[in-house]
């Protein structure tokens, strides 16, 4: 890897032509009638919650104005898929412990988009005994106390604590990582840096074990063509402090990238012609090329600027609130 300014064209190439296959892909974001009751979250609102998460990042913080516009639009569409968040009262009544609903919500609520019922909702069933068990993925909490923070509920957990409990907080051997606990490192930055959007909350001694050890990883996924852990890799690399950028790498994800924008997860997109089977193989994978090429190109321009007099190194230029936990 190599420090300095990015390659800003194909980065921005990538991203508007991952927002051009979503955009057509809308229809099958939308969820279904039975979306309360008996259909798989993990295929309905596990998608349109990624659309939402990705695409806001993306609408704030992209330097281009198209390209937010895009971006934007796509984050409307999820906003409206909730019914205005009435969804969110309908699924936390039904689930009271269930994570899910408050982490979606989370989403909307850091773009300011919120819903009364909801809060009042989140503000009692996260103080229920139920809410506050140990779970066994650490990941995952770390997801569900940054979505307390952004709502603005009382962390249920200390969230150092938790991370030191995390595959990244362990500093694991690097030569045994797999892919399920590689992903797992991936989403551990990601909760810590709220995706990427305060990146000093990375701390010295994490941040060391990802630049060592982070092109290795990459390369290996590079070479099985697993096109979407490389992005999430791609994207961590951008949140390290003086984000290095490896233009072989983004190549290699750039040339896996379809002509009409999709990236698969893997290998190549089925070529059945079935709309609903390349969604599935690419919907993921695509939202994370476009998220990773947008952190890439803001770590790019900030390189070739220099840190402002007095900044504190954060994407956009954004400092940490006051009301995050200390780490």
């Amino acid at each position: 890897m190599t420090g300095g300014r990015g390659d800003p064209g194909l980065l921005d190439r990538m991203v508007q032509r991952s927002l051009g296959w979503l955009e057509e892909a809308r229809p099958l974001f939308r969820l279904p009638s039975n979306v309360t009751t008996d259909a798989d979250p993990n295929l309905t609102l596990k998608p349109l919650g990624e659309l939402a998460e990705l695409t806001q990042l993306i609408g704030v913080l992209h330097p281009r104005e198209e390209i937010r516009t895009a971006a934007r639009g796509l984050f409307a569409f999820a906003w409206n898929e909730t019914r205005d968040g009435e969804l969110f009262a309908e699924l936390i009544r039904g689930e009271p412990f269930a994570t899910y609903p408050v982490e979606l919500y989370g989403v909307f609520t850091q773009a300011g988009l919120r819903h009364a019922e909801v809060d009042e909702l989140v503000h009692t069933t996260t103080r229920l005994r139920g809410w506050r068990v140990a779970r066994e993925d650490h990941t995952r909490t770390l997801g569900v106390l940054n979505a307390e923070r952004r709502i603005g509920l009382r962390q249920h957990a200390d969230f150092g604590a938790v991370l030191a409990l995390t595959g990244l907080g362990g500093l694991p051997e690097p030569w045994a990582l797999d892919r399920k606990s590689a992903y797992g490192v991936t989403h551990d930055v990601f909760h810590l840096t709220d995706w990427g959007r305060n990146r000093q909350r990375l701390p010295p001694e994490l941040a060391d074990y990802l630049r060592l050890w982070v092109p290795s990883w990459l390369e290996n996924w590079l070479e099985e063509q697993l096109w979407d852990l490389a992005g999430e890799l791609l994207a961590v690399t951008a949140c390290l402090p003086a984000a290095p950028y490896d233009p072989v790498a983004w190549q290699r994800l750039a040339d896996a990238q379809a002509a009409d924008g999709s990236v698969p997860e893997m290998g190549a997109a089925p070529a059945t012609g079935d709309p609903a089977e390349a969604f599935t193989a690419c919907y993921h994978s695509t939202l994370v090329t476009a998220f990773a090429a947008t952190l890439a190109r803001i770590a790019s321009d900030e390189a070739e600027a220099g840190p402002p007099a007095g900044d504190t190194a954060s994407v956009g230029g954004r400092t940490p609130c006051e009301s995050e936990t200390a780490l």
